[in-house]
């Protein structure tokens, strides 16, 4: 009953962070049709520090907790989780308004940092800059806090609370955010600073429906846990001193990898604009090209990656078991079938996103802005094959409690990132970020791959024949999809959004179906996703 429990709970939370997460992708594109590319820019401006310092206030609390809980639960002892879950609530509240104070006062030194130092009027004001992170910062004040309920509840195998909780916060901030750039721009003609701004107060109100969600499934569950905690037959009396070092040296690792793509767009905000400057923009071109590479085309390519992210999610407890088990071939073949599931959805999906850039960017955000917008996705998008690798990767150290080497890789590709940004950006434009960031993922993949081989004593050659394959067959998809790309162009009328509309769909279902009928047919579609399409394989 108990692993059924457990099952049923992890899906429901897999499912309701995916969910989340493509409701947080697809808003994407009306919000950029109601606020253009500097409108996307102004809401990075304030939504990657807030971000940034949610993260650092949260500290992956709700995992943390979790499994805090679990642990003394199955020990008989829920007064511990008890003191901890109170203790958690004061401090974690009291994290989130130091942040909030942070962010909010610290506001008009980051707008300073962001926005050229020549003050173009042709981009976004120092202002509204101010007020767009001002307004965002407010969310900090309930949401650390939030998590801490999260944690508590998992940490009872409850995923529930949490599962609904996550898809409401992200219901609610979308409504409010789309309805409120609709309602000041199109109705009442307002500014662009202004929609943005109040747009971002979002955050907050996901956040307090997420918490009203919370107090509710508080409500009906509290006297079950009270009983639970008024049976329970041991108490280990440990210090908050103790409690919270165990949370920390199990979530800061853990919270940190998470950091990855935040961290590195956040090198981006702070260098973009002023190396664009020297690459010769105007500050509105300079915001137009960071709402593209930052937002928009980011939005797309994160697609197939959140297939490496849910996997990420669901690998580290099987590998933490193979591991403390001793388990060697049981590892290997989790790192091995990992990988090859990576590769082959992420590789031609990157692939035809590149080829595809310009009739999915017109297809999904317009015809404004097409130049500059297809030039970087079909650049960026490859990148998507190297976040999918960092998060597997990340996990799988973490799994084999090697935490410290997954943060030495994001540190040594941020560092590297760092090193690069403005130099490529200046000398190659909107290309030299998304350079930096490839370049930067690389190196952090490169040193998890070798940490991977060292503890697990792995061989990379395992998943070499299966990646070749891949590549092949992603070579003959990418010559299909191109000439369907290009005799679309011929046939459709392009000048309207119709026409590239119509050319992704048919360059998405020829690319789908070609490579999976070379997958199917050589057996490499069995051997990676089982057995499902066995009878489609010649005979």
């Amino acid at each position: 009953m108990a692993d059924t429990k457990l099952v049923r709970g992890t899906m429901l939370l897999t499912s309701a962070t995916m969910i989340s997460r493509f409701l947080g992708l697809i808003y994407i594109f009306p919000f950029t049709i109601l606020v253009g590319q500097q409108g996307n820019a102004l809401y990075q401006y304030g939504y990657l520090p807030y971000q940034l310092l949610l993260s650092l206030a949260t500290m992956g609390v709700p995992m943390a907790i979790s499994k805090f809980v679990s642990k003394y639960n199955a020990l008989d002892d829920y007064h511990t989780g008890q003191r901890l879950f109170r203790s958690g609530l004061v401090f974690m509240t009291a994290t989130g308004f130091i942040a909030f104070l942070v962010l909010f006062l610290m506001a008009p030194v980051i707008a300073g940092w962001v926005l050229p130092s020549n003050g173009d009027p042709s981009g976004n004001s120092h202002s509204d800059v101010v007020f767009t992170i001002r307004m965002v910062s407010i969310a900090l004040l309930i949401i650390p806090g939030m998590a801490v309920l999260r944690g508590y509840f998992q940490g009872f195998q409850s995923m529930g609370p949490t599962a609904v909780s996550q898809v409401i916060e992200q219901v609610a901030r979308i409504l409010f955010i789309l309805a409120t750039a609709f309602i000041v721009l199109e109705v009442f003609g307002g500014s662009l600073g202004l929609a943005v701004g109040l747009a971002t107060f979002g955050a907050f109100i996901g956040g307090l429906s997420s918490l009203f969600v919370l107090l509710y499934f508080w409500r009906q569950r509290k006297a079950g846990i009270q009983q639970q905690i008024s049976e329970s037959k041991t108490d280990h009396q440990l210090s908050l001193t103790s409690m919270y070092k165990e949370l920390i040296v199990y979530a800061l690792p853990l919270s940190f990898v998470g950091l990855a793509i935040p961290l590195f767009q956040v090198i981006d905000m702070f260098t973009f604009n002023d190396a664009m400057a020297a690459y010769g923009a105007n500050a509105g071109e300079a915001e137009t090209a960071f709402g593209v590479f930052s937002r928009t085309t980011h939005a797309l390519i994160m697609i197939p990656v959140a297939i490496a992210t849910a996997m990420a999610v669901n690998l580290i407890p099987a590998i933490t078991e193979a591991n403390t088990n001793r388990d060697v071939e049981k590892m290997h073949g989790l790192i091995t079938k990992t990988f090859q599931i990576i590769l082959f959805f992420t590789i031609p999906a990157a692939f035809g996103l590149a080829i595809l850039a310009t009739p999915a960017f017109a297809s999904l955000y317009g015809l404004q802005d097409i130049g500059i917008g297809s030039m970087v996705l079909s650049y960026y998008a490859p990148a998507a094959i190297l976040f999918s690798i960092f998060a597997v990767t990340a996990a799988m150290l973490q799994g084999m409690n090697r935490q410290k080497y997954a943060v030495a890789g994001l540190c040594i590709g941020l560092f590297i990132k760092l090193g690069l940004n403005y130099g490529l950006i200046a000398s190659f434009g909107a290309l030299g970020g998304v350079s930096a960031t490839i370049i930067g993922y690389t190196a952090a993949i490169g040193f998890n791959v070798w940490a991977v081989g060292k503890f697990a004593d792995y061989r990379f050659t395992q998943i070499g024949r299966q990646a070749a394959m891949i590549m092949g067959f992603t070579a003959v998809m990418a010559i299909a999809v191109y000439i369907v790309r290009e005799g679309g162009a011929v046939i459709f009328d392009t000048s309207g959004q119709a026409g590239f509309v119509t050319i992704l769909i048919f360059g998405v279902l020829i690319g789908m179906f070609v490579y999976l009928i070379l997958a199917i047919r050589t057996g490499l579609a069995e051997k990676v996703i089982g057995n499902r399409f066995a009878f489609m394989r010649k005979r």
